[in-house]
């Protein structure tokens, strides 16, 4: 029987979500066979949050799911609570798995007086109990290294190959196009795993929602006719948008957007869905999403199965390189 047919024990194992994102927790425990437990949730008088966890842990492997989405600071709230009710009902490990780590963005300090935030949530999750972290697509792939615990940020490379390789789109007038330098890389090994050529534009960011795009890129695309945007984030899209319209500019026809997680805020979805040369805008489920028939170019890929394996990999104690059939190297270099 191969690692990926093994079954879960679940007397030995306990999974439990937050309020962030149930619909991908339970698609989690399907894909393990396993129960999602129930967790209460409510608020006393003064506002103060009550977490229960609605199973017996002791002993136990602990996989508690939230991604960091809107709220954020609720949901952070939630999973320290639950991080720290394992560790003081003497679970024997307990995994956070965070589909969406948004405090990825804030990873240097570029102003005065202001936090590092990736890092202090990082010191936070290990000082709540935390015994081990799963993530994906880190927006900086240097916050790995604030997690004072061994962290596996997994990658959805794979899935979105897995979309497009049916589409057999030829090198000679389909190019993926990274939005800035620093995902070029991640970029680069999407477009290889399809065969493609790999461009990448130069974005100087304003503001939270302004950016400028410039520097690229006319002789990298020049002579394509599709252009698949890849990035990690999309947030209020105007990143994706600035640079759609330069691509049009130097005569591509088609654009596919695709992100990790989409956010899609303050009519993000929208605007992408309103550029006519936008064919499709494909995401995960790392985010929740709402499917609206207004919004038919959304793709939404589930990752249940990408974290239910490195789920099990980690169970059985298994190098993490052995999860993907599409390989080692696309793990964002995880243990």
């Amino acid at each position: 029987m191969s690692l990926k047919a093994l079954p879960l024990t679940q007397s030995d194992v306990r999974l439990f979500s937050g309020r962030s994102n149930l619909p991908l927790a339970r698609s989690l425990a399907a894909s393990l066979g396993i129960r999602l437990e129930e967790t209460h949730f409510s608020r006393f008088s003064n506002d103060n949050l009550f977490v229960q966890l609605g199973a017996s842990v002791r002993g136990r492997a602990v996989f508690l799911v939230q991604s960091l989405v809107p709220p954020v600071s609720d949901h952070l709230m939630e999973l320290l609570m639950m991080i720290d009710i394992a560790k003081g009902a003497a679970a024997r490990e307990i995994h956070a798995v965070i589909p969406y780590f948004s405090y990825a963005r804030s990873d240097k300090k570029d102003a005065p007086r202001i936090s590092i935030t990736a890092r202090l949530v990082a010191d936070l999750l290990r000082t709540a109990g935390a015994s081990h972290i799963m993530t994906m697509t880190l927006h900086s792939p240097q916050v790995h290294g604030f997690f004072g615990v061994p962290t596996d940020p997994l990658t959805a490379r794979g899935l979105f190959a897995d979309y497009f390789r049916p589409r057999q789109f030829s090198a000679e007038d389909t190019v993926v196009v990274a939005p800035d330098v620093g995902s070029a890389k991640s970029a680069a090994r999407f477009a290889e795993m399809l065969g493609l050529g790999a461009a990448t534009a130069n974005k100087t960011r304003m503001s939270d929602d302004k950016v400028q795009i410039g520097g690229l890129i006319g002789r990298q695309v020049s002579g394509f006719r599709r252009a698949l945007i890849h990035d990690d984030e999309i947030a209020t899209g105007g990143t994706i948008v600035e640079l759609s319209r330069l691509l049009l500019d130097h005569g591509l026809e088609e654009i596919y957007v695709i992100c990790t997680h989409g956010l899609f805020l303050r009519g993000a979805l929208e605007r992408l869905s309103d550029v006519p040369q936008i064919c499709e805008i494909i995401t995960t489920d790392t985010v929740p999403q709402v499917r609206e028939p207004k919004n038919p170019k959304l793709v939404v890929l589930p990752t249940a199965s990408v974290f239910a394996g490195a789920i099990r990999q980690n169970y059985y104690r298994q190098s993490i390189g052995e999860l993907f059939d599409f390989g080692a190297d696309d793990l964002d270099d995880s243990p």
